[in-house]
């Protein structure tokens, strides 16, 4: 064996407590870790060692190199990106899912059985969701990777409705997908699985500053000749003000006419976990397939998303991921195997960090944190409402809040010069976006730590960004 690794094993226990401490460290002081990065340092060609320093230089290394960049992105006041934080026991799910080291697969024959783990989480997830059991489901990426997979399934229902086998014979004939404000990663997926990101019809929004489809357009279209077997991308929640299509009007839809239902739930299906908002959701229980993203409000480690498809369209799964020309891995549809249902062939087991946290906090733990994100975000929207600096872009539906300066200063180079100083300060971090023809800025709020002290912090800073731009020498960038 090798000299540093024969040392490191000998030393493990040490090594293993080393890293122990400083993440301790480094979490109970993340309301105090800066959320934007004010140190620099350029990109090197670093020289492979010849025989390696061995682990505890490592650490030391990548800590005098690296550990003052990493920014505070699982912390209370990061409200970019619809990030959620690792809960404890998801970080014990995730420590312990590196020391097993599983590649996860299969529920019995050859390997491990770590996939009924996987099984079990998506089956606490359902219920979490108030999702029937004619879901199957399993652990990739993120929401793209989710999208990508149950669209790649809907391509193949498109398909055989036509009488083709997309997964074997390519494209062929063409049909179509109808969406109102589908989030960029179901467009990348479109891209991604031949179907062509522009290859899909717009639906009408409603009127009145909603991002909802408007379903008598939406039922237009489905009654038009040739589009029948068409795939509808509806939101459980867009990105920026948290809209959802009418599931209830869809559903009934997908009574009169025939359709793939796919539903982007990213973040938002966790609305299922508010009294007040689970509504919101009704009907979503009769779409083909959905996806949810973990590490936002979930609050499980990056990467983690799952997909969800109607058990019914088992045969179309296997037939669009199956690996069908390698005999080692089994017959696909005699037995169970991930590898036949999404397209990895080797991951890790991702629903152990998901399977901790649910088991660790239940219900009414997921319940407290989704109700505590909703009423953050509006106590942040009653602040930006009372205020002369800042207005509202949109009602606060849920756990986002966008809005922009006052009006007639919300130019985009002073929406800009803002959210760059806002960032800057390094207590909150928030990111940009477009809204009705207008810069804006969008808060989110996933995040279990946050509280009311994060909410007083957050405004006093947007104030005295505001300020500073107001009355340094860029002022006269303002209207």
């Amino acid at each position: 064996m090798n000299f540093q690794l024969q040392q490191d094993l000998g030393n493990l226990g040490a090594l293993l407590e080393k890293v122990q401490q400083q993440s301790v460290a480094y979490l109970n002081n993340i309301e105090n870790v800066p959320t934007t990065s004010n140190y620099s340092i350029s990109i090197e060609k670093p020289t492979l060692p010849t025989d390696g320093i061995g682990g505890t230089k490592t650490l030391d290394f990548f800590n005098a190199r690296f550990r003052d960049l990493m920014v505070a992105s699982s912390g209370p006041r990061y409200l970019g990106f619809v990030t959620g934080g690792s809960t404890p026991a998801s970080i014990m799910g995730d420590w312990l899912t590196s020391v097993f080291d599983q590649n996860t697969q299969s529920v019995k024959g050859q390997g491990d059985i770590s996939a009924i783990v996987e099984i079990e989480t998506v089956d606490m997830l359902l219920q979490l969701l108030q999702l029937p059991k004619t879901f199957t489901g399993g652990f990739v990426t993120g929401a793209t990777m989710s999208n990508f997979t149950c669209l790649g399934v809907a391509r193949q229902w498109a398909g055989v409705q036509q009488g083709i086998d997309i997964a074997r014979d390519g494209m062929g004939k063409s049909f179509n997908i109808f969406t109102a404000t589908p989030h960029s990663s179901s467009i990348k997926s479109l891209a991604m699985l031949g179907i062509g990101s522009n290859n899909f019809t717009k639906v009408k929004e409603l009127e009145g500053n909603r991002e909802a489809m408007d379903i008598a357009d939406l039922e237009y279209h489905l009654s038009q000749p040739g589009n029948e077997n068409s795939i509808i991308i509806s939101s459980g929640g867009t990105v920026n003000t948290v809209d959802f299509d009418d599931m209830q009007a869809i559903a009934f839809l997908k009574e009169k006419y025939k359709f793939w239902w796919h539903v982007d739930a990213a973040f938002g299906a966790f609305a299922a976990c508010s009294q007040k908002h689970a509504s919101l959701l009704t009907g979503w229980e009769s779409a083909d397939s959905i996806t949810v993203d973990c590490h936002k409000w979930l609050n499980v480690p990056y990467d983690s998303a799952i997909f969800l498809v109607k058990e019914t369209h088992r045969h179309l799964q296997v037939s669009t991921f199956q690996n069908s020309n390698a005999p080692y891995l089994g017959d696909p549809l005699a037995n169970f195997s991930y590898l036949n249902f999404l397209p990895e062939n080797s991951r890790r087991l991702r629903a152990l960090p998901a399977w901790f946290s649910l088991v660790a906090y239940g219900k009414n733990g997921y319940s407290e944190i989704v109700e505590n994100s909703i009423a953050l975000a509006n106590q942040l929207g009653t602040l930006i409402k009372q205020s002369e600096t800042f207005e509202l872009l949109a009602p606060v539906r849920l756990n986002n809040v966008c809005f922009t300066l006052t009006p007639g200063k919300h130019t985009p180079a002073a929406v800009q010069l803002f959210l760059k100083t806002l960032n800057n300060s390094g207590k909150v971090f928030m990111t940009p976006t477009l809204y009705n023809g207008i810069s804006g800025i969008r808060a989110a709020f996933v995040n279990w730590r946050s509280n009311d002290n994060d909410i007083t912090i957050i405004f006093e800073e947007m104030k005295k960004a505001y300020t500073g731009i107001a009355t340094s020498h860029f002022s006269n960038q303002l209207p």
